[in-house]
């Protein structure tokens, strides 16, 4: 697998409690078709996870070298 690149990273996500920006998630995870981030809000403490699906072509035809 690819690794993230920074472009690639979600920024200035608000927070699913109180609607604060959170510039950056705490934790990204990469599986299989999916990407997952926790954040965590630093206004209000609370913390959500965001899934990003790719669609079935992304997954059956990744790219084969950078």
């Amino acid at each position: 697998m690819t690794p993230a690149d920074i472009d690639d990273i979600p920024m200035q996500n608000p927070c699913a409690q109180c609607g604060t920006p959170i510039p950056f998630p705490d934790w990204i995870e990469p599986g299989e078709g999916r990407v997952s981030y926790l954040w965590k809000c630093q206004a209000c403490g609370y913390r959500f996870e965001a899934v990003a699906i790719f669609d079935e072509h992304a997954i059956q035809h990744p790219p084969l070298a950078a």
